[in-house]
């Protein structure tokens, strides 16, 4: 089986995560896709993220009626920080049945030669690449690259960063985010301060 590994904060998932998500698991080779919560860095400011647990529900809730999309914490227990290089080995021992691959934005194909051994992880696992607007200037090696496979996904232009920012502002987002989702931030007021 072949899953694609979502990585993101989603403080909050919305539906531009979930589009993009459902995308590659509707129109590529992709079996189904992990919604990978990224925990809290102890080494950054906790800004307006939300503590792992309620992002963690938040993806649970919005991925719940889709069959071939899963929420994972499989982050939360893997030292910290977090390397995407170390996760994708966790997964590959802990499940040696299943082929991982990356799903992300054109924005992060730009500094995947800065990740740290990216060429670990080009050499063991696909990437699944959907498009972004100003997603700058792409590296030549990863143009033509037999690894990274662009998806002609929608090109969302959504944000969590907007989302927070418009709920403290008191503006209704209601449509970005699935009703569940937008229930459980709304019972327990976040992002409101």
């Amino acid at each position: 089986m072949k899953i694609g590994l979502y990585f993101g904060t989603f403080n909050p998932i919305h539906i531009g995560h979930l589009i993009i998500a459902n995308h590659m698991a509707e129109h590529s080779d992709l079996d189904q896709i992990w919604m990978v919560v990224t925990p809290h860095n102890p080494h950054k400011l906790k800004s307006t993220l939300l503590d792992d647990h309620h992002r963690l529900e938040m993806v649970h809730l919005a991925t719940q009626d889709y069959a071939k999309i899963k929420p994972s914490d499989v982050e939360f227990k893997l030292p910290q920080p977090n390397y995407t290089v170390n996760t994708l080995a966790h997964l590959q021992e802990k499940y040696p049945q299943y082929e991982f691959s990356l799903i992300m934005g054109e924005d992060n194909l730009n500094s995947l030669h800065k990740w740290k051994n990216y060429e670990v992880i080009l050499q063991n696992h696909s990437v699944y690449v959907y498009p972004r607007f100003n997603s700058g200037e792409i590296e030549e090696q990863f143009i033509n690259h037999s690894k990274i496979h662009r998806v002609g996904a929608p090109v969302i232009e959504l944000s969590s960063t907007f989302i927070r920012e418009s709920i403290k502002i008191g503006k209704n987002i209601q449509p970005l985010l699935p009703n569940s989702v937008w229930e459980y931030v709304d019972i327990n007021n976040f992002y409101k301060k």
